[in-house]
């Protein structure tokens, strides 16, 4: 940057302004009068664009800016927000002002800061029913009956997939940014691929060398709104996330607010952003998790039928850091997510199946046993990860418990003697994790799928 600025120190965060040509997006945002940060998102082999979708597109658009402009914000968390093209309506303000509030719980929880308060998008002050939250629906764009169904490498995208096929739906695995691994199961999948680009702006990794703060944003939101734009500008009518209901739960509470590392997974952001895109976008672009009426382990079962994926899925997240090391195999063994999953498919597989995916058996190795005490949420709380409920990893470790093949491993040994004895066994059964709930909002045209899951 050739006029270097203290992130911390500055006053305002602007969204600059936003363009898209030719198949690339250009997101610009700065602090202050500080240098301009671009950040593009690349849509490859973008058709044209039919005029009847253009202001949807743009709509769209700007949400994307605004969604993205959570990885630069948080830089500096300063006291004010500014958009160059003047304010928001209430409802979208609404949106932003939960998302970088919620978003960035877990951010603001390890960093010691109190964002309450703090984040306000500029709104207009009209008080009409349009500005108070109450606008009418959108146009109907006669989007082309098929979905975007994004792909993360992991079990539960893949599930989603299948359940798709199932009912014979037109579907297309998309997903954001250049890693192996999931092009791998995308590719398995068999569907259509769509790979979608998201190339940072370079100023971002100079502000945190100059000591920006740092920290976890929620990315799903950030991908859901590059979606919402894939979907208008290629022509789909549903996005279709493999988000659980377990991801609601919050990790922690904090001073009185609820820190959840997966909020925009959770099915309150779900909502709103479905709500926002029937009002904003088109009555016809439907948003939705495809698998939020199922728990983690009902999800787990699900993906223990799904043999051809058992060679190509990996859940652990250090194959997706942008920068680091990676592990040399699928499987790190040592990270919440490798703890998690592995957990959650034993009750669902043959040991030696599942021993055969891992190349190792994490539960009879004592070194980890601080990792599934967390899970537990045993004398700790719930990783800062996309894992299920600590009620769910005690009825999982409790089903193995009974199980002869699983007793005689270090950590569920330990859980028998240690753990179990605190806790009720009345409430450690299986069997409820495994139910459906009626809560979702699975677009009508992919209700059927849901049956392929359950």
């Amino acid at each position: 940057m050739t006029n270097p600025i203290q992130p911390r120190l500055t006053q305002a965060f602007r969204f600059v302004r936003c363009s898209y040509a030719e198949g690339v997006a250009e997101l610009v945002y700065a602090f202050d009068q500080g240098e301009e940060l671009i950040e593009r998102i690349r849509f490859p082999a973008a058709p044209a664009l039919p005029a009847e979708r253009k202001e949807a597109f743009d709509a769209a658009l700007k949400l994307l800016h605004l969604f993205a402009g959570v990885s630069y914000y948080k830089a500096g968390v300063p006291p004010k927000i500014e958009v160059a093209d003047g304010p928001l309506d209430s409802a979208t303000a609404e949106l932003l002002d939960a998302l970088y509030l919620h978003g960035l719980a877990e951010f603001a929880y390890r960093n010691g800061l109190d964002l309450r308060g703090r984040i306000h998008f500029p709104r207009s002050a009209s008080s009409s029913s349009a500005q108070s939250g109450e606008r009418a629906l959108a146009k109907t764009l006669h989007l082309p009956p098929r979905t975007l169904v994004p792909i993360g490498g992991g079990k539960d995208s893949l599930v989603a997939v299948e359940a798709i096929k199932q009912i014979g739906g037109e579907a297309t695995a998309v997903w954001v940014g250049n890693s192996p691994l999931i092009a791998a199961c995308a590719e398995r999948t068999g569907l259509p691929t769509l790979n979608l680009q998201r190339e940072l702006a370079p100023g971002l990794f100079e502000l945190n060398r100059l000591g920006a703060w740092n920290g976890h944003i929620p990315v799903t939101a950030v991908n859901s709104a590059i979606l919402a734009v894939a979907a208008v500008l290629y022509g789909y009518d549903s996005i279709a996330f493999a988000n659980e209901r377990s991801a609601s739960a919050a990790t922690l509470e904090y001073e009185g607010q609820q820190v959840n590392h997966q909020w925009s997974k959770g099915y309150a952001f779900e909502q709103m952003l479905g709500d926002w895109l029937h009002t904003h976008i088109a009555t016809d672009l439907d948003y939705c998790s495809l698998l939020r009426p199922y728990s983690e382990l009902a999800i787990t079962r699900a993906f223990a039928r799904l043999t051809p994926y058992f060679d190509v899925f990996s859940s652990c997240n250090r194959n997706f850091k942008i920068l680091g090391p990676k592990p040399a195999d699928r499987w790190c063994g040592q990270c919440p997510k490798c703890h998690f999953v592995f957990l959650a498919l034993a009750p669902f597989l043959p040991k030696p199946r599942l021993l055969g995916i891992f190349g190792r058996n994490l539960l009879d190795d004592e070194s980890q046993a601080a990792g599934f005490d967390a899970l537990l949420e045993y004398h700790d709380h719930k990783p800062f990860e996309c894992v299920g409920e600590g009620a769910e990893a005690r009825a999982a470790m409790y089903s193995l418990s009974q199980r002869p093949e699983w007793q005689e491993d270090a950590l569920v040994a330990r859980f028998r003697a240690e753990i179990l004895p605190q806790l009720d066994v009345g409430e450690l059964a299986l069997e409820p994790w495994l139910q459906a709930s009626s809560d979702h909002r699975v677009a009508a045209r992919l209700r059927a799928a849901l049956a392929a899951i359950g």
